[in-house]
């Protein structure tokens, strides 16, 4: 029976992934995941949970311990048995973090990229390589960024970005040599709309929590013109119902699609919406980015006042528009569509209340 062949489980959206598969494939069709040996435990917890809410899916999620950095990704004796099986591949894995060092994003971005290409191309019956990149390809491109471009002479905000952006071009050439592949690039993937359920605590997350901490009044440091620049959030959700309902369309091959808001709230607009959520009066402090940046990065207890990522303050000031006319032309007609980040803050910030430990650290 052909399998699928997924990488970022137990991870919150490879999780997510992995039961959507589930449902939609045939009869007994296995879904394969590639585990590190360090996560093994948590991710049988996670396939165990998943079983028991649905027993007719007992057996079919199959764990094979694994590195996407190792050579033929640490599979061992599997690997060549494995090849023979995978119908699809769903290449998630990677770290997700803004201040990740340069040697540790392109070990694990970019070499894992390639070890996962060359995976791919030894899979004879393989009909689609799906791999989650990142809008922020882009980099600090300034103006419209649409699903066909990628090189544009751009600079990069962080090793994130430019690891993404390295990865991608890699898989593009792929693409072009003739492995079948779609890419989807998310922005900033927060909570579930609906219950505002997450792993990870960061990108936005670094502000709610700052003014969470604070009384009455929420002091909150803000950078440039507020209604001129936008923050680009996806909530899980959406992101989980796209990737999926994209992926199972024979015209989604070869296809690059931004899984992004089509209308991002200005900076302006998302502490308005934080403010009503949090119950907090914001006051406005105006700071230059180098002071704002630098202080969190070098001025002794700053950031461990304010628990702000400094790669996150890029984000309050960043100047490209993602287009997505792929990704709304093939939604059409279905009951998928990104939600105005209003009517679900309010949710992020209930869970965050319920949840104050959750960490902001990437699974590496």
């Amino acid at each position: 029976m052909a399998a699928s062949f997924v990488t970022g489980f137990p991870g919150f959206l490879g999780s997510e992934l992995v039961e959507r598969l589930l449902e939609r494939s045939p009869g007994d069709a296995p879904v394969v995941c590639l585990v590190q040996a360090k996560f093994h435990a948590l991710a049988q917890q996670r396939a165990a949970a998943i079983e028991q809410r649905n027993p007719q899916w007992a057996g079919r999620m199959k764990l094979v311990e694994g590195d996407i950095t190792a050579p033929d990704l640490g599979l061992g004796s599997v690997h060549l048995s494995l090849t023979g099986k995978i119908r699809e591949i769903y290449h998630l894995a990677a770290v997700y973090d803004l201040g990740v060092k340069r040697h540790v994003g392109m070990r694990i971005n970019v070499q894992g990229t390639r070890n996962m290409l060359r995976f791919a191309e030894e899979c004879p019956g393989l009909s689609r390589f799906h791999y989650v990149s990142t809008c922020y390809v882009s980099g600090r491109y300034a103006g419209d960024f649409s699903e066909q471009d990628l090189q544009k002479g751009q600079s990069f905000n962080n090793y994130y970005e430019e690891t993404k952006y390295l990865a991608e071009v890699e898989v593009q050439e792929h693409m072009t040599k003739g492995l079948p592949t779609t890419i989807y690039r998310p922005s900033i993937v927060v909570g579930n709309s609906r219950t505002g359920a997450t792993q990870k605590y960061d990108g936005p997350y670094f502000i709610i929590q700052w003014i969470l901490r604070q009384p009455t009044c929420a002091i909150v440091p803000v950078i440039g013109d507020t209604r001129r620049y936008h923050v680009n959030l996806i909530p899980s959700d959406f992101f989980i119902d796209a990737f999926t309902y994209l992926s199972s369309l024979d015209l989604s091959l070869n296809k690059v699609y931004h899984l992004c808001s089509p209308q991002p709230p200005s900076v302006a607009q998302l502490l308005t919406s934080l403010e009503k959520a949090t119950g907090k009066k914001l006051v406005k402090v105006p700071l230059p980015k180098v002071l704002a940046k630098g202080a969190l990065k070098y001025v002794p207890g700053v950031y461990r006042l304010m628990r702000i990522e400094p790669e996150a303050i890029e984000y309050f000031v960043h100047p490209t528009r993602y287009l997505c006319a792929d990704t709304l032309h093939d939604l059409h007609g279905t009951a998928i569509a990104c939600p105005e980040f209003a009517s679900y803050a309010g949710h992020l910030v209930r869970f965050m209340r319920r949840h104050p430990g959750i960490s902001p650290a990437a699974m590496m």
